[in-house]
């Protein structure tokens, strides 16, 4: 039997899943219903009563249209399809009474508002707002609640719509807010007035629809309208969630998510929305030369200089760094490459395998773990190296998913069978797996070791085994596009170092590189690498140039440009194309689309932009790995590349959790 319904709202006929409510299939008819509580993420609370709809043919009263399904209108008398009314007077009648009683309490600053010209509440006011108020008791005040240093709270603004208290429940995992009391006594609080404990908190101030739940980082530092907006792409962790940043003038005032449905759908990590005070702090902005054991400035000439003569004739080995686009990963290696030296992106020692993308990739997208039955995690704690991906895991694990953890025993918001933290309980995975589908999921912790290539075999084995596809979870933003450009040393990060005279660091600030080699260090913040170095080039942030960045499930996805670099800073691929120009090997490319043109040309898979390619490779031979147990490839989640780690937010927040984690419970 056909699960398809036919209903005709405001005299447009749709077919739509008889499970869907009135105010889904209103939006496939193209209907925009108002609404406060509904949210398509979120359970369904029904209690903010502004999406009410004329049922015609039902009861003589509004109907709460997030709340009502289709199969159950009643069809007309000689069985024409249900009908449904948005805007008849009744409807109009209701929605003013509704707004009516929104507005009895509400403060009505606007003015002062962090929300004004985002606010639901005053775009719905100005339709169905009336200009008088029957009500002539004092408005009620509630105390405002301490969230923690991201999400600031005015709970006097507060329409207890509870989208903040499902989503902390539902997607994030934690239990500390609710609401209490009851008629004009119920508010929302804090369970025992804690601060939130998850690193998806930032996303209650995108869901609450009035000011009560605003951002404490960009309070009162701009409005919407004097900023500029960009559609772009984060490199926090290797997920690629789709952001726009927001800024004013040179300076970024915010990230914001946006919707992507095969990547982050529309939620954000905390660090990647809040670590924009990073992009101000600790910057490079104008080269510098070492002499006399001591930085000093210098010009671009005079850098540029001293860098192609330490270059020349010499054994030079390019490290790639996590934040790197694929346009300048593909720069260095040509001109690297081209002076007869090394290129190597697998700084944290990772046993990925060069030019088998099933293999370094996996074969899973992000969007397979949405219909997953089984969920096998392997060597990795997801909710801090991925923590939207976490929060997909968590969404399928409360509709009956089973998840099974072979590492490092982490709280992660959801239940699991714990199997083992060795490479003996991956074993006996294997050798007991059940062919149910679904997605193994290896971490970086799993495969640094020295037998990380036999633990990726034998996670191929398991999910050849259960049927199950194989996702590579990365940590670091640009480590596929390197892969894909094939900027790989046999013998990895060791055999690349073996024997080199000048390091030239693209950004690789996780490195600590011995001294005896020359370093040219390449970068935007002053962080480990700098400190290193023996020239310094200053390079753009992610905001700050137009680059290819390559997800985990090797999706390409663009970043684009919201400002521009600090100083002297250039572009990253302008510098090496400079750079070859001084040694006289000058790369084949002037321009931006010209680098594109000839990337795309040596790698067309780089050109599908958004595209999840299949993946192929031969399967990986067997061979029995060590005796060690899984150790986690983030320890701290906030302090994990130069632009977090130059936040003062992140260390704040990194000092936070540290004392969370130590701070002994009372036995009660």
């Amino acid at each position: 039997m056909s699960n398809l319904k036919k209903i005709i709202i405001d005299g447009i006929e749709v077919e739509v899943d008889a499970a869907m409510t009135i105010i889904q299939a209103a939006e496939v008819a193209g209907i925009e219903i108002p609404r406060f509580c509904y949210h398509e993420r979120l359970t369904i609370a029904g209690n903010c009563r502004m999406c009410l709809v004329e049922v015609v043919g039902g009861p003589p009263k509004p109907a709460a249209s997030c709340a009502m399904q289709v199969r159950d209108l009643r069809p007309g008398p000689e069985g024409q399809p249900p009908v449904v009314k948005t805007n008849s007077p009744m409807v109009k009648k209701a929605r003013e009474g509704v707004m009516e009683f929104l507005l009895i309490n509400h403060p009505l600053d606007c003015p002062i508002c962090d929300q004004g010209g985002e606010c639901d509440l005053q775009d719905q006011a100005m339709a169905y707002g009336v200009d008088f108020s029957r009500y002539r008791e004092p408005k009620r005040a509630s105390e405002d609640l301490n969230l923690g240093p991201l999400v600031e709270t005015k709970m006097t603004r507060c329409i207890s719509c509870t989208r903040c208290v499902r989503f902390t429940t539902e997607v994030a995992g934690i239990t500390q807010m609710g609401q209490t009391g009851r008629g004009e006594d119920s508010e929302i609080t804090s369970y025992l007035n804690l601060t939130l404990d998850s690193n998806l908190q930032g996303n209650i101030i995108d869901l609450c629809p009035v000011g009560a739940l605003t951002s404490k980082p960009y309070a009162f530092t701009a409005r919407p309208w004097e900023l500029t907006k960009t559609e772009t792409i984060d490199v926090m962790d290797a997920l690629g969630s789709n952001i726009r940043v927001d800024t004013k003038g040179r300076e970024v005032m915010r990230i914001v998510p946006r919707n992507h449905d095969g990547v982050n759908e529309e939620w954000l990590s905390d660090k990647s929305r809040f670590v924009w005070d990073g992009l101000r702090r600790q910057r490079l902005d104008t080269p510098y030369i070492r002499e006399n054991g001591r930085l000093r400035k210098a010009g671009w000439a005079e850098a540029l200089a001293a860098a192609a003569a330490a270059m020349k004739g010499r054994k030079v080995v390019g490290l790639v760094g996590d934040l790197a686009p694929v346009e300048a990963v593909y720069s260095l290696k040509t001109l690297i490459e081209g002076l007869g030296g090394k290129v190597e992106c697998r700084t944290d020692g990772a046993r990925l395998p060069a030019g088998n993308r099933a293999a370094y990739v996996g074969t899973a997208a992000i969007e397979d773990i949405d219909a997953a039955k089984a969920i096998w995690l392997i060597g990795t704690n997801p909710r801090l190296e991925a923590p939207v991906l976490n929060a997909r895991i968590r969404k399928v694990w409360t509709r009956g998913a089973k998840v099974t953890l072979i590492g490092a025993a982490a709280d992660l918001t959801y239940d699991y069978t714990h199997a083992g933290t060795d490479r003996a309980a991956l074993l006996a995975a294997v050798q007991s797996a059940e062919a149910t589908g679904g997605v193994v999921i290896v971490g970086q912790g799993a495969l640094r070791e020295a037998d990380g290539e036999a633990v990726l075999a034998h996670a191929q084995a398991l999910a050849a085994a259960a049927g199950a596809k194989l996702l590579v979870l990365h940590s670091a933003a640009a480590r596929v596009g390197a892969m894909d450009v094939g900027a790989t040393t046999e013998g990895g990060l060791v055999g690349a170092l073996d024997g080199a005279e000048v390091i030239y660091n693209l950004g690789a600030d996780e490195v600590e590189i011995a001294a005896g080699p020359l370093v040219i260090y390449q970068g935007s913040h002053g962080d480990r690498g700098a400190h290193r170095a023996d020239i310094i080039l200053p390079g753009a942030a992610y905001t700050e140039e137009s680059g290819l960045f390559v997800n985990t499930e090797g999706r390409p996805q663009l970043a684009q440009r919201a400002g521009f670099a600090p100083g002297e800073a250039k572009e990253n691929w302008a510098i090496l194309r400079a750079l070859s120009a001084e040694i006289g090997m000058t790369l084949a490319w002037d321009s931006l689309a010209q680098l594109r043109q000839s990337l795309v040309a040596a790698h067309p898979h780089l050109g599908r932009i958004d595209e999840v390619a299949e993946n192929a490779g031969p399967a990986l031979e067997l061979r029995a790995p060590g005796q060690a147990t899984f150790r986690p490839a983030v320890t701290d989640y906030y302090l994990t590349n130069p632009i977090a780690r130059a936040s003062s937010l992140m260390g704040e927040l990194s000092a936070l959790a540290a004392a969370r984690a130590a701070a002994p419970l009372a036995a009660e």
